[in-house]
């Protein structure tokens, strides 16, 4: 082999070394915790010596065994006693070495290390057989194949010795070697891996609402039965109580969510001895119940006069138990007040109904509508004086004597006042500017208006009309008539320009008719 053949082996051996370094480390995590007490390796062996002679390079050797024995201190650390045969009819090296080996151990795969010291027997053909020092350093691969067997993908390692012919003049030759193998492992001792403890919480009951208790439980296996076993026990939410295999949780205040509970025990072993295991149960809180509040609202009256006011009754309750409260608006008139009543003032509102609407809301925003329908009625206007009649006075003897034609009309008036019982007369007595140029037509107005109260009060036709429902009165001169005017109860009658008439100085006259002279006896 050149030496350039030579330097590519040696970097093929070193990084293999280095590949064994880095799997192991990244395989660290999944090494098995019971790996077999010792490791027995035979399989085939290549040799490539890496002597350099004044004669040449001296070639590989195709023939060989290997065979290495492996006692495990731990998991990872190994005592390795190693004897590899390399046999051709050129020579023969036998080398025999001790040292470390470290191993990372997975389920499947597990690269390893070693650093192995010891001697060499070479046995050049034609020279006589010599022990010299060696050392091999190198790495290699396992394929798990079952409990008891794996198989040795490759194991590469640098090789170093030295062969000294001791002929004068001739030095000893140097030899930087590769080895390369391939074989099975045999695997033996180790036990089981230890049976760990386990463990599975549940909780009762899982779903709760804030306040309710939550029971949580752990049952534990596989603990040594010799040993004290204590339990200890946390919670994302709540307070947890106890520390045996059941523990409390007390759930006031906790928002509604999904909890957890973790429970934890642990054996009283020491350091590694000590075994613990750990399990979850969750638990609900539920969302409280949301029900909206109920309300019924009345009014009381129903029905008022434009400008009165009607009281709105509203009860509203909250199914939940909740604190509520009430506001109102309205679509017409003024409403004021909260809570269970409120006031609707109507003034000015027009006729028509009018609609208390009521909202309720819980401390929550959850909330419900009621209403209440108040009918307003717009009073009909004030009463007021109006005339139903009026008189004419034609005589010129009797200016002031109510007539047949009078009378009529006076029965009809009286007729008013007995179905108005609460109604009240005026009488305006009148005289034109020609009757009250005579001095004792002074008073005609007032005698008219007097006349025409004595017809109702008194006369043939027996009215019966009480003199305090009926006032007399004088007016403006503009005819020679009586008015009479009915004021219903609650009207006044305005009487502009007229005066009221007294009684006691115009005193009522007859109705009879005045008597006609006799006539003239005819002359005889």
């Amino acid at each position: 082999m050149s030496h350039r053949a030579e330097v590519s082996v040696r970097r093929i051996v070193f990084a293999l070394m280095a590949l064994t370094l880095v799997a192991g480390s990244s395989l660290g995590s999944f090494a098995q915790e019971n790996p077999p007490r010792v490791e027995i390796f035979g399989g085939y062996s290549w040799y490539h010596p890496g002597f350099s002679t004044p004669a040449g390079q001296v070639p590989d050797i195709e023939k060989g065994l290997g065979i290495a024995g492996t006692f495990n201190i731990n998991r990872w650390v190994g005592i390795t006693a190693d004897f590899s045969g390399h046999y051709d009819d050129l020579g023969n090296v036998n080398t025999f070495t001790f040292g470390p080996r470290v191993k990372f151990r997975s389920e499947q795969f597990s690269p390893f290390a070693e650093v192995l010291v010891g001697f060499a027997r070479v046995s050049p053909e034609g020279f006589a057989t010599r022990n010299a020092p060696a050392f091999i350093g190198g790495g290699g691969f396992d394929l798990t194949i079952n409990k008891y067997l794996s198989f040795r993908v490759l194991q590469a390692d640098y090789v170093y010795t030295t062969y000294d012919p001791k002929i004068q003049g001739v030095n000893s030759f140097r030899g930087d070697g590769a080895r390369l193998q391939s074989g099975l492992v045999i695997n033996l001792g180790g036990g089981a891996p230890p049976v760990l403890p386990t463990s599975s919480c549940s909780a009762q009951p899982t779903a709760v609402m804030a306040g309710e208790p939550v029971t949580v439980t752990m049952n534990v296996q596989n603990f040594n039965p010799k040993r004290t076993v204590t339990h200890n026990w946390s919670a994302t939410g709540g307070k947890v109580e106890g520390t045996g295999t059941t523990t409390t949780v007390d759930t006031t205040g906790l928002a509604p969510g999904s909890y957890t509970v973790t429970g934890k025990a642990t054996d009283n072993g020491k350091g590694k001895n000590q075994m613990s295991t750990s399990c979850n149960a969750s638990f609900t809180i539920n969302e409280p119940p949301k029900n909206p509040p109920t309300m019924s609202c009345s009014a009381n009256p129903t029905t008022v006069k434009s400008g009165d006011a009607s009281t709105v009754s509203c009860n509203c309750t909250s199914p939940d138990g909740r604190p509520v409260q009430v506001a109102y608006t309205a679509t017409g008139g003024r409403v004021s007040g909260s809570g269970a009543t409120a006031s609707l003032d109507t003034a000015g509102a027009p006729a028509g109904p009018i609609t208390v609407n009521a909202t309720c809301t819980d401390d929550r925003g959850l909330s419900t509508t009621a209403n209440a329908s108040v009918n307003v009625e717009v009073p009909p206007p004030p009463p007021t004086a109006s005339k139903i009649g009026e008189c004419a006075f034609v005589e010129k003897k009797r200016p002031g004597r109510v007539d047949n034609a009078c009378k009529a009309v006076l029965d009809g008036v009286a007729l008013a006042l007995q179905r108005q019982t609460d109604a009240k007369l005026v009488i305006v007595g009148h005289a034109d500017e020609a009757e009250l140029k005579t001095k004792r037509n002074a008073t005609l107005p007032a005698q008219r208006a007097v006349n025409s109260k004595a017809y109702l009060v008194g006369g043939e036709a027996q009215q019966q009309i009480d003199p305090t429902r009926i006032e007399t009165r004088t007016g403006t001169p503009s005819g020679t008539t009586a008015e009479f005017f009915i004021v219903p109860a609650g009207a006044t009658f305005e009487g502009e320009g007229t005066q009221t008439i007294d009684e006691t100085k115009v005193k009522a006259q007859g109705t009879k008719p005045a008597p006609r002279k006799k006539a003239a006896a005819p002359q005889q």
